[in-house]
């Protein structure tokens, strides 16, 4: 599997939906998103969450219909102290 940071704007007028879609993909769904708008910034309707799947088509999936259009899906991954070492050489 392969892992996705995924950004996805809403605007103002939707973003109480954008919210009520998230929730309804489960109680704890709420746990794995972040919001621009959440912080008082609302200038920023922009959520922000990082999965695990398959490719870019299965990552889109996993998101509420209303988002899944204009989200961004960005394969990422990490470095190890080894590599980062390794890149010095």
């Amino acid at each position: 599997m392969s892992r996705y940071a995924i950004q996805s704007m809403h605007t103002a007028d939707g973003c109480l939906g954008t919210l009520d879609d998230i929730l309804a993909l489960g109680a704890d769904a709420l746990t794995h998103y972040d919001f621009g708008c959440a912080v008082g910034d609302h200038s920023n309707h922009t959520c922000y969450t990082t999965v695990e799947a398959m490719g870019a088509m299965a990552a889109r999936a996993m998101l509420p219909a209303s988002v899944r259009a204009q989200a961004q899906i960005i394969e990422v991954g990490k470095f190890t102290p080894a590599q980062i070492r390794s890149f010095h050489s």
